[in-house]
């Protein structure tokens, strides 16, 4: 069993950068592959951002270049630091756990948080 629970989100003027934070519970968080989805007011749940338990990475188009994520096992926590944010961006903020070799496929990740709210100001 894994809880999530993120934090960080806030209100942000476009250009500027916020540091999403999920912290995990469970003592095999180290084997789990992290996600970060985000959800947009009428808008469905997307992909955002994934690290492998190995710290392998990916990224949305639309955000690569501007988001990193990454992860402290020894801490338990993953980030999400999102610089050069756009009115765009705005929205849930999601982090995710699953066992599973994928990316954007929502239904395999086994666990989820409750969410931190982003909005960017144009």
């Amino acid at each position: 069993q894994v809880e999530l629970v993120e934090s960080g989100g806030g209100l942000v003027q476009a250009g500027g950068s916020l540091r999403l934070s999920c912290a995990a519970s469970g003592r095999t968080f180290s084997g789990y592959h992290m996600g970060w989805f985000r959800q947009a007011p009428g808008k469905e749940r997307e992909f955002v951002a994934h690290i492998r338990s190995g710290s392998n990475t990916y990224y949305a188009d639309s955000v690569k270049g501007r988001f990193t994520i990454s992860r402290d096992n020894a801490k338990n926590m993953v980030y999400l630091q999102m610089n050069s944010l756009k009115p765009e961006d705005t929205a849930v903020y999601y982090c995710a756990a699953t066992s599973h070799l994928v990316l954007y496929t929502q239904s395999l990740y086994e666990y989820w948080g409750q969410g931190t709210q982003v909005t960017v100001s144009s």
